[in-house]
């Protein structure tokens, strides 16, 4: 029996600054201990990469808000995978070579973001995970994303 949980990633998206909206790019190289090349969020520290659920952005939708995959600032933009209950320390696989380390889940929202005021809920702080790149390489929108 094979529990793996296995999706596929539908955006990458980059910013060149902390705080702001990211871009969606067709690939993107990630870095051993390092996070997206390009991206404000990499560097050494444990928060390399962010990802959210399409799933979760649909709760959005729902609420009446167009937003898109990158209008929370992650990285990378998920679907067909539970992000929100994995455990800290559980590996994903991108592709065939490409691995990440859970670091995180959720974060602690300090000043409430527009989609916050605007629909008075944001999923990132509580839906969002967090990972530091073990092994990196390029990665593309479709690629198969599973957890490990």
């Amino acid at each position: 029996m094979n529990c793996e949980q296995t999706g596929s990633i539908i955006a990458i998206s980059i910013s060149k600054n902390k705080g702001e909206k990211k871009q969606n790019i067709p690939f993107a190289c990630l870095k051993e201990n390092f996070g997206i090349v390009g991206d404000a969020h990499s560097g050494d520290w444990h928060r390399q990469i962010s990802l959210l659920a399409q799933e979760s952005i649909n709760k959005i939708i729902e609420k009446g808000l167009q937003v898109k995959p990158g209008d929370f600032a992650e990285n990378i933009t998920t679907e067909w995978i539970n992000l929100k209950d994995l455990l800290i320390g559980t590996k994903i696989q991108i592709g065939e070579n490409i691995l990440l380390e859970v670091t995180q889940i959720g974060k602690v929202c300090h000043s409430h973001c527009a989609i916050y005021y605007a629909v008075g809920d944001c999923v990132m702080p509580k839906e969002g995970i967090f990972a530091k790149v073990l092994q990196g390489g390029e990665i593309k929108t479709g690629d198969k994303i599973s957890v490990l």
